[in-house]
């Protein structure tokens, strides 16, 4: 590479070196100049950092649009992923603002830096198309989410959630670094594109079938999809609030993109396997594993009282819905994933912006916990009800329409499609049991009356502001579902996959 293609390079990864730098500022003006202050004001100072570091990022996405691919497909940048990582960024400040108010901690200056590095990750893993910088992107992610935990030391539950979270994260790595170990062998490759062109040519060959089945583990654990879950709960119920919310949002996209990309992009003549035998055939695979999400995250929620646990459960029935976008093999499926998993996170960090008002002001996530807050707090009440009728798929808010992409993408006219039928069926049965569940978090909330001794609630500035905010996104999306819709099909129409 010449002096030009180096300082090209470095334009490209503007974003991520601006986001580096921005951890570094935040952890070096916490440590040298604020170790004396409240800790309000570090958390604040720190918030405002990360939003400029995150803002400035995105700023320089859109002002220096660049499209290359460097090394092989090691760093690759095109008009979706940019827009991937700009939505990662939004959830990233989200997060930040959200934390401002936060008592589990006096390190500021290191969660808000492992908040952005866990943020680089996420960045680096949808911007390339080698196997082995993804598993590394994947496992910087995961290390600064380990860490994000357990960073309430007083907490034994954010200890135990972490040990679990590890324990099964470095579980899910182990499968995914040896099913990608099996595509190397088989190919000679790890780059996608080339991997794929020779796979396609190996013929019926049993290894195939393991790699992409332990792929699918790997991932799954990523992703908290049945039967790959059992870390999710807890992780959710034990983690500190941001951290759970981030979890639940800015890993998920993360997540979802860089899985849907390497099954896509790498193995989508191999969906239904060969015609000689069952090589490949990850679609009847991922069938199984939607259809198992569904069932089990959504008759689990229901015996929920915590509702953190709720969101959990809430999070794996999801994803089953999710899976069902990677089943259409096409632009128009891929889209309608990447809307719904876009609204989803919006919508849950904004359900976790209310149950942090509600955990600091009442001191717990039960249901009871909930009990009056159209009276305590009728903004958040309201904004809450959007929320959750939201993840329910109720119209005309978002979650409608990323079901209703979603299930209409796998049920095109293309004959490997309609026997999914069954697949939808279950999705919109599953969809009616969400709204039980839902509606009774809100049956606590608008129906059954506080206790005569209880107060309104005093919900910070900030949070109010993030919550409305989301509310409002939530209702412009369901309304205007084109906007971002357009933005995707346009990205991913310039792709040329």
């Amino acid at each position: 590479m010449n002096t030009a293609d180096y300082f090209q390079l470095f334009s490209a990864l503007g974003p991520e070196v601006i986001v580096v730098c921005t951890a570094l500022l935040v952890l070096t003006t916490d440590l040298l100049g604020l170790q004396d202050t409240p800790r309000s004001y570090r958390m604040s100072i720190a918030a405002g950092l990360t939003t400029l570091g995150c803002g400035g990022a995105v700023v320089w996405m859109f002002v220096n649009p660049t499209v290359g691919n460097w090394h092989g497909g090691m760093f690759v940048i095109d008009p979706l992923n940019e827009t991937v990582k700009a939505v990662v960024l939004l959830l990233t400040v989200l997060t930040a603002i959200l934390s401002v108010g936060a008592k589990f901690t006096r390190h500021c200056g290191e969660y808000f830096a492992l908040l952005l590095l866990a943020a680089v990750g996420m960045m680096l893993l949808t911007s390339t198309e080698e196997l082995l910088m993804i598993f590394a992107s994947l496992e910087l992610v995961s290390l600064s989410l380990y860490i994000l935990v357990a960073f309430n030391k007083s907490s034994r539950q954010s200890a135990e959630a972490a040990l679990k979270y590890f324990l099964f994260g470095g579980m899910s790595a182990a499968f995914l670094l040896f099913g990608f170990s099996l595509l190397y062998g088989l190919s000679g490759t790890t780059n996608l594109p080339q991997m794929a062109q020779k796979l396609f040519t190996v013929g019926a060959d049993p290894l195939l079938t393991v790699a992409l089945v332990m792929v699918v583990i790997g991932f799954g654990f990523k992703v908290a999809a049945a039967p790959f879950h059992l870390w999710a709960p807890d992780s959710y119920q034990g983690a500190p609030l941001p951290s759970a919310a981030f979890i639940a949002s800015g890993s998920k996209v993360a997540s979802f993109y860089v899985f849907a990309k390497v099954l896509l992009l790498g193995f989508s003549q191999l969906g239904w396997g060969s015609e000689e035998s069952s090589t490949g055939g990850w679609i009847p695979l991922l069938s199984i594993v939607a259809a198992l999400s569904m069932v089990l995250g959504n008759l689990a929620a229901i015996r929920q009282t915590s509702v953190r646990r709720l969101l959990a459960y809430s999070a794996i029935a999801h994803a089953g819905y999710m899976l069902i976008g990677f089943l259409a093999l096409g632009d128009e499926a891929f889209a309608s994933l990447l809307f719904y998993v876009t609204t989803y996170a919006l919508t849950t960090i904004g359900a976790f912006g209310v149950l942090g008002v509600v955990e600091a002001q009442v001191g717990g996530d039960q249901l009871k916990d909930f009990t009056g807050l159209a009276h305590r707090a009728p903004v958040l009440a309201w904004c809450l009800m959007i929320f959750l009728l939201s993840l329910a798929g109720i119209p005309p808010l978002a979650g409608f329409f990323g079901k209703f992409y979603i299930f209409a993408a796998a049920l095109t006219n293309d004959a490997h499609n309609l026997p999914f039928l069954w697949l939808v069926i279950l999705g919109i049965a599953m969809s009616c049991v969400s709204l039980y569940y839902y509606l009774q978090v809100l049956k606590q909330v608008f129906v059954r009356e506080a206790d005569g001794n209880a107060r309104p609630l005093a919900v910070p500035f900030l949070s109010h502001a993030v919550v409305v905010l989301l509310a409002a996104v939530v209702v412009l999306l369901g309304a205007m579902p084109g906007w971002l819709l357009d933005t995707i099909h346009t990205a991913i129409g310039e792709l040329g996959w």
